[in-house]
């Protein structure tokens, strides 16, 4: 096994319908902030869990990620206004990360519905996945609620809801996040922000994924 670079270890910064989820007597974990999360960190492999393409497919997202190099990357979802500029600024570098032998992929809660109507609104090549289980979020440990009131302003837009063992209902939403794993599933390089309006910079995302090379 490859050593982690020293520099990514320096550089990497912890920072249309709705889905209701009822997990019954198992509660997932999520945390009650942004800035509460722990998320999966350099040196991890990717979680094994099922999620779903943007056609309504289960895929073993583990298994996704080792079928290539792969930038991974976490969003609120299509209606985020943050999320899609950093789609936009992405398209600067895209080329150059996918003639390094790289597939891209986008993780959000949004329903292989909604994933569908976004594919034809973005000249952008990535892998779209719908987690509307919040399995990957969770397991990323990327996942938050998100505070009532703010919820109640969010409720019509999120693809997921978490149904406690109480019966209330929660919004949950990651916190915007980007991973690079090479083919073995290990992660090279992640930046996890609680603030979603700062996003990782483009030439960042590409000299991670040459130096993980």
């Amino acid at each position: 096994m490859k050593a982690l670079p020293t520099f990514l270890w320096l550089i990497s910064v912890l920072f249309l319908c709705n889905v209701s989820v009822s997990y019954g007597a198992t509660q997932p974990s999520f945390a009650d902030s942004p800035e509460q999360v722990t998320p999966l960190l350099n040196g991890q492999f990717a979680p094994d869990v099922m999620v779903q393409t943007a056609f309504g497919e289960d895929v073993n997202l583990r298994e996704l990620i080792e079928l290539q190099p792969s930038l991974v990357l976490f969003y609120r979802g299509g209606w985020c206004p943050y999320c899609n500029r950093q789609f936009k600024d992405l398209l600067q570098v895209e080329q150059r990360i996918l003639d390094l032998g790289y597939q891209i992929i986008a993780i959000s809660p949004d329903s292989p519905e909604r994933l569908q109507q976004q594919k034809t609104h973005t000249d952008f090549d990535v892998t779209l996945i719908s987690d509307t289980s919040l399995k990957a979020i969770e397991a990323f440990g990327l996942g938050y609620f998100l505070e009532d009131k703010l919820a109640q302003q969010y409720r019509s837009k999120v693809g997921a809801i978490l149904v406690t063992d109480q019966g209330t209902e929660k919004v949950v939403l990651p916190v915007p996040a980007a991973y690079v794993f090479d083919a073995s599933g290990l992660v090279y390089f992640q930046y996890v922000n609680p603030n979603h309006r700062v996003q990782v910079s483009p030439v960042l995302l590409l000299y991670a994924a040459q130096l993980a090379k």
